[in-house]
């Protein structure tokens, strides 16, 4: 047997079929090749807001649009009482590592319980008002546990620290239904949560006044048990909340829970200042229980005085001065540690970090970085720098430096002040980039799930408000990394108001850091946002910016998904986008299609009047809608001004092109007829001596004359000054006639004195300008306003015997500053 390759008869087995290929994979391959890390997926999840369908996208961005059918999420159902156990459970905060800490007891607190159950047991809601430290959450424990069967729906418990009542609404919704990825809209809500029976207990309860009146209304069926600081807002004056204050411990009870920190009893020194420490915090359990913490460092310091020197304890004191510094005796044990002053009893945190070991107080200048907000204990290894740091949660929290807040901790009432005089927030800045980098690598990992995302929102929104505004390096754009990826975790884990907190630090720091791209994002996000939510004005604002900075950063992707949601927008508001501009993509079967707009060409016809306004070359004229046409006109023509615009514009300048060509043509075709010896001129008659082959260019077809008229080849003689006339059948002056028969009358050419057929127009001689020598070009007449010489007149033919004779000049033209045009001459 090889010993480098081992068969099965090693391992008992037979050799049977040993080295075949049977099939299966003999050993694991390597996922990836080292040093090569597997590309990951996006996390891109659906919700169903109201009737909405949002796909958030951690990529491209939000996508919102009508919720199809068939793909409507089912009923929300009520949690069964084992699942509201299971679900309280994963939502308290984690049990600190190490050795457990000792439960201590409620004291002095038994009438302020059986009073506020008894309330609860009768339906009535308490305001619960006390100072911080004053055990407040000691007592809406024991509480909630009384009253675990009073109704029908058990004890919710909340968390009131940054909360709105609209996020407690929702939070009470999700607490007693169960309903993934639905979040209904606000009148939905409403009518699940009339219906809700439950205690609901709310920590830290940080509004009150209107907003407490619209929670209370909105769940009758429901008992408040509120727990606030007496400088939160008091309802108003009709609310029918009772009011209970928690006052502190007796001198006493102190004693009692000061020796159930320190685990012994007190010695006449240690008792003599508890006394004075009672009297200066007014009796506060909290600063006794860390009273009880400096005794337990005392105790140690007495036993081994070296105990807290691989903490730094005493780093940069004197050798020497070691334990002069406590004013020690010695005795026969060894060295004697005095007690802590009064003062550092009553502000105990800095004196109580110093004695900890590295990583926990590596951890409080994280805390005082993030205002107060202590991360995970899972996330302290990768900030710290260490791989036990999670450890140092529990030290921090037997210290009495932590209280729970929700599904995590946070520093006391109190510590961050003190921490904060101590030195602990000089390195702020460069801790809270530190921790925003780090989250904005976790909340992006696939792995991370939005529920886990949701319960790290204080400490992520703390690290982008420290960064925004920065003015150190990179604060800005680490903020802006941070709200990138953690934006689309609150946003699928339906904590929405820390959605929007994070979008506007994002906006925010986006717009300082110039990253253009970055806050049209973010506009768009909060345009989503406020859709959802039936903010249309907002919603409106916001998109529009988007749309518009992803217009200059030709960004085609991102405008289209702008322009969908802001046509939502549009229907939802039961109008067009202010401006006449357009509100999106509008679906064919929505709209009628808006009819081209009239093109009016200026052309001389026979009863036209010369134009008295300057500005005669617009062939296209804007026309006014019909008196009658209604709202539905107006949208139409708010359309016409949006979406359609160009291929208005483009059909009209076809138009344009069109009618300038035929005007060049006929202009070109007058000038080479001059030019030949028959050409038109300014009120001069086409002469028909060039030939008759045909009709001249100039000649009007029967479509703009009232009747065909008929030529003749007779040459015309000159006139005087050089000018044509044009013998006529009749020398004799017509009946409207103001002048002899040389001279141009009313239209510029003189009448005949005998009236024609009707319908047959009559040729009569006229007077025109000296024409210019040959081999001249014909100067293009100036347009100007006529002055002397009036329009062109008609005039109506009187009833005798038909003529059939004919003058012998053509038609008679006349041009216009549009071009020239035939006009006949009818006598």
């Amino acid at each position: 047997m090889d010993s480098t390759h081992r068969g099965p008869e090693v391992f008992g087995h037979d050799n049977d079929g040993y080295g075949e290929d049977t099939g299966r994979r003999r050993s694991r391959d390597p996922l990836t090749e080292f040093g090569q890390q597997s590309p990951q997926q996006a996390r891109v999840v659906q919700l169903f807001p109201g009737d909405f369908l949002l796909t958030v996208n951690p990529v491209d961005g939000s996508e919102v649009e009508l919720c199809p059918p068939g793909e409507q999420p089912a009923t929300p159902v009520r949690r069964t009482p084992a699942e509201r156990t299971d679900r309280d459970r994963a939502a308290a905060p984690p049990v600190p590592p190490g050795p457990p800490s000792p439960q201590l007891p409620l004291l002095e607190r038994a009438e302020e319980r059986e009073r506020l159950v008894r309330l609860l047991a009768r339906g009535r809601s308490v305001r619960l008002t006390g100072p911080a430290g004053s055990g407040r959450t000691a007592l809406l424990n024991a509480v909630a546990a009384d009253c675990a069967d009073l109704a029908p729906d058990g004890v919710v418990r909340l968390s009131g620290h940054k909360r709105t009542a609209t996020d407690l609404l929702y939070g009470l919704y999700e607490a007693v239904f169960d309903a993934p990825l639905l979040r209904p809209d606000r009148a939905a809500l409403l009518e699940k949560v009339r219906g809700i029976g439950a205690v609901v207990v709310i920590d830290d309860l940080e509004f009150g006044g209107a907003a407490l009146e619209e929670l209370l209304d909105a769940t009758p069926e429901c008992a408040f048990l509120l727990a606030a600081t007496p400088d939160i807002a008091a309802p108003t004056a009709d609310s029918h909340l009772e009011e209970v204050f928690l006052a502190g411990l007796g001198r006493s009870a102190s004693v009692d829970l000061l020796e159930q920190v320190v685990e012994r009893s007190l010695t006449e020194d240690e008792a003599n200042w508890a006394g004075d420490l009672w009297f200066e915090s007014e009796g506060l359990p909290l600063r006794f229980v860390q009273a009880g913490a400096l005794l337990r460092q005392r105790d140690m310091l007495r036993t081994d005085p070296t105990a807290y020197d691989e903490h730094g304890y005493f780093d940069g004191r004197p050798v020497d001065d070691s334990f002069d510094a406590f004013g020690q005796d010695a005795d026969a044990d060894g060295h004697d540690v005095p007690l802590p002053s009064l003062g550092e009893g009553a502000a105990p945190a800095a004196l109580l970090a110093s004695r900890l070991s590295g990583p926990a107080r590596d951890t409080l200048h994280f805390a005082v970085a993030l205002g107060g907000e202590v991360p995970h204990q899972a996330h302290l290894p990768a900030l710290v720098g260490d791989t036990h740091a999670d450890a140092a949660l529990g030290e921090l929290a037997g210290c009495g430096l932590l209280s729970p807040a929700g599904p995590r901790y946070r520093l006391a009432a109190g510590v961050l002040a003190q921490l904060e005089a101590a030195g602990y927030g000089e390195d702020a800045a460069d801790r809270a980039r530190t921790a925003a980098q780090h989250y904005a690598w976790w909340s992006g990992h696939p792995s991370v799930t939005p529920a886990r995302a949701v319960a790290e929102a204080d400490a992520i929104i703390a690290a982008m408000t420290q960064l925004v505004p920065g003015d150190g390096a990179g604060q800005t754009s680490a903020a802006v990394l941070l709200a990138r990826s953690a934006a689309p975790a609150f946003a699928a884990g339906l904590h929405w108001g820390g959605w929007e907190k994070a979008l506007r630090l994002g906006q925010e720091a986006a717009r300082i850091a110039g990253e253009v791209a970055e806050e049209a994002y973010f506009h768009h996000e909060l345009g989503v946002l406020a859709l959802c939510t039936g903010n249309l004005d907002r919603a409106r604002a916001e998109l529009e910016a988007s749309i518009g900075m992803r217009g200059a950063l030709a960004d085609k992707s991102g405008a289209v998904a702008g322009r969908r949601a802001l046509a939502l927008v549009a229907d939802r508001s039961g109008g067009q986008v202010p401006g006449g501009r357009p509100s999106g993509e509008v679906p064919a079967s929505r709209y009628e299609e808006s009819p081209r707009p009239p093109v009016a060409i200026s052309v001389s016809g026979p009863k036209a009047a010369p134009r008295a306004s300057e500005d005669e070359t617009a062939l296209i004229s804007r026309v006014a809608p019909a008196a009658g046409t209604g709202a539905s006109g107006g949208r139409k023509a708010a359309l016409l001004g949006g979406a359609r615009r160009n291929l208005v514009a483009a059909g009209a300048g076809v138009a344009l092109v069109a009618v300038l060509g035929t005007v060049v043509t006929l202009g070109m075709t007058s000038s080479s007829d001059a030019r030949d010896g028959g050409g038109v001129t300014t009120e001069q008659p086409a002469d028909e001596g060039d030939g008759d082959s045909g009709l001249p260019a100039d000649e009007p077809t029967d479509a703009s004359t009232p009747g065909k008229g008929s030529s003749s080849g007779s040459p015309s003689s000159p006139g005087p000054s050089g000018s044509r006339i044009t013998p006529s059948g009749s020398g004799a002056p017509s009946t409207g006639s103001t002048g002899p028969s040389d001279s141009p009358s009313s239209s510029g050419r003189p009448s005949t004195g005998r009236p024609s057929t009707p319908g047959t127009p009559t040729k009569s001689p006229t007077k025109s300008p000296t024409k210019p020598p040959t081999g001249t070009p014909t100067p293009t007449p100036t347009p100007t306003e006529p002055t002397e010489s009036p329009s062109p007149t008609e005039t109506e033919p009187e009833p005798t015997t038909p003529d059939t004779s004919v003058s012998a000049s053509g038609p008679s033209t006349t041009t216009s500053e549009s071009g020239t045009t035939a006009e006949p001459t009818v006598a």
